[in-house]
């Protein structure tokens, strides 16, 4: 590990940690979340914090804003915050510089936000809590922050509550709270992860152009590498509670030292110039056909002149044959996750239709739908919720056949085997969801989905949560999966990355509609459409104007 600088300069220093060792509570997989780390953050620089789930990047984060839950405390070490030590600080004393000094962008908007407070009053409690100006002025500060950081009519925006925001217009508003006090210190936990390409692209330059502007320091917490590669001064890798290395971001990009952050950047997933390699005996049987599909959401009252009229999917047409994978792209509301849901039958089309081996199940009823669902199965995006958590794996997996008639026995041994097929042991049949990690939760996902021996397989952003080691081997074993049992596949994601991985042919959507379909090394490496060319333009780590790598040209 390369040891930090200790300059011991305040004036060069806006945050030094120094011997941080964060105690977990007994019966934990380890003692320490944090042990013994040690990193500066220099003014007006961005210091990225990287590492996969677990290696303590948050709780580090925490521990800065004296947001640590009870049963997690700091059982040694220094944090000197603009030449104060915030250790032991007395917690009103603390209270004051949270949000003043320093300032947070959660990882989850949705959830960090209020959902019975408009945007404009949640601005406004900031600088309220703090005793910042009066009610006119507050306002006035408020409409100012929402313009800053970008949203169309802020005077609109003051008004409006969280749930009628897009996820990254929410991003901006918790941005606009943290700047709301002119913080020397920024801290962002992980503010993009959940974000599609061009909206990720458009808050990291948002970050980035505040902080030059201002001058600010910021702590970025990610998983990513593309996106360390666009905003990092400098970089710090964590593994499992301790500092592995850290030093420039261009030296931890092209030249890593640790096996550890070698395995990172080597998982990253990277645009191919080559498609993939057909399975044998793919392609020789339709699976799917859909013609002409349609889908519109209502809402409001045309009586009371509130109504909403909003086409989610509009004349979307594809094939799909057997043991190949159809990646299906584009931003948030692009109508991606509405057409999983449509094929699936988890809701019910306005038009158009869904040939399923042939028949059209788009007009089908639930009851007469039902024998064919379990041959179309999906896995979600996030395993946790869709994980019951009052019931064992065991029962997670055999409770779906067994209620269309396989008998207990046989459920319980193929269950076992799906397990050990994406990479679990036989004792995960009896442990419950909590016990597993994220990565672990979806490979349960997918062995669920798989009971069924299913023709078709629908993956809702299935690996967009994940870090990217755990992404990668969920992407081989859909690929071992699919090779070993030619199942077709639908693979919904905004990662384009990722989709140029897995995908034989892919479908790029925009308002609903396909605007380009072709093989990855087409769409990806010679776009036709100008919305496709803004997509592959907006993908993190993969430009050539990166602020590491021009700095490491200057």
């Amino acid at each position: 590990m390369t040891a930090p600088t200790l300059t011991g300069d305040t004036q060069e220093v806006a945050l030094s940690v120094r011997g941080l060792t964060v105690s977990l509570p007994e019966g934990m997989e380890r003692a320490y979340a944090v042990r013994d780390i040690c990193f500066d953050l220099e003014r007006g620089k961005i210091l990225c914090v990287i590492g996969e789930s677990g290696s303590g990047k948050s709780v580090t984060a925490n521990t800065v804003m004296g947001l640590l839950p009870r049963r997690i405390g700091v059982s040694a070490g220094s944090i000197i915050l603009n030449g104060r030590e915030i250790v032991g600080m007395d917690p009103e004393e603390l209270r004051s510089l949270r949000g003043r000094e320093v300032s947070m962008i959660f990882q989850d908007p949705l959830s960090a936000l209020n959902p019975l407070m408009t945007v404009g009053a949640q601005v406004d409690e900031v600088m309220r809590a703090h005793g910042e100006g009066t009610p006119a002025s507050r306002r006035k500060r408020s409409i100012e922050l929402l313009t800053e950081v970008g949203l169309p009519d802020p005077v609109l925006m003051y008004n409006q509550y969280p749930f009628r925001l897009s996820g990254g217009q929410r991003q901006r508003v918790m941005i606009a709270m943290a700047l709301a006090l002119e913080p020397s210190i920024l801290i962002a936990d992980e503010p993009t992860t959940a974000l599609d390409v061009t909206t990720q692209a458009q808050i990291l330059s948002l970050i980035r152009d505040i902080q030059r502007r201002k001058g600010m320091s910021v702590l970025f917490i990610t998983h990513d590498f593309g996106v360390m590669a666009e905003i990092a001064d400098s970089v710090v890798v964590m593994e499992k509670g301790h500092v592995v290395e850290q030093g420039p971001a261009v030296q931890i990009l092209k030249a890593p030292q640790h096996p550890y952050t070698k395995r990172l950047i080597a998982a990253v997933p990277h645009l191919t110039d080559k498609d993939r390699p057909a399975l044998q005996d793919a392609g020789t049987r339709q699976v799917l056909r859909v013609e002409g599909l349609a889908k519109t959401y209502r809402s409001g009252s045309a009586l009371l002149r509130s109504l909403r009229v909003v086409p989610a999917v509009r004349e979307v047409s594809f094939e799909l044959t057997n043991g190949r994978t159809l990646g299906v792209v584009g931003e948030s509301g692009s109508g991606k996750s509405s057409l999983g849901r449509l094929l699936t039958k988890l809701m019910d089309s306005d038009g158009g239709r869904i040939l399923f081996e042939g028949t059209d199940i788009a007009p089908m009823s639930e009851t007469r739908f039902r024998p064919l669902r379990p041959r179309i199965q999906m896995i979600f995006q996030d395993p946790f919720a869709s994980l019951n958590p009052r019931a064992t794996i065991g029962r997670i997996l055999t409770v779906g056949p067994i209620a269309h008639g396989m008998p207990y026995a046989k459920a319980r041994e193929e269950a076992r085997a799906l397990l050990e097929l994406v990479g679990l042991d036989g004792g995960a049949f009896g442990r419950y969801p909590h016990e597993f990690s994220g990565g672990q939760r979806q490979r349960i996902g997918i062995a669920r989905a798989l009971m069924f021996k299913p023709t078709l397989l629908v993956a809702d952003e299935a690996v967009s949560a994940l870090d990217v080691s755990i992404q990668a081997q969920i992407l081989q074993l859909l690929d071992k999966i699919q090779r070993e049992t030619g199942v077709s596949m639908i693979f919904i994601t905004h990662d384009l990355r990722v989709a140029s991985q897995i995908c034989d042919e892919i479908a790029v959507m925009q308002r609903g509609r396909i605007v380009e379909m072709g093989p990855p090394s087409q769409i990806f490496l010679n776009p036709q459409s100008d919305y496709t060319r803004e997509l592959v333009a907006a993908i993190p780590g993969e430009r050539n104007d990166r602020p590491a790598m021009a700095a490491a040209d200057g």
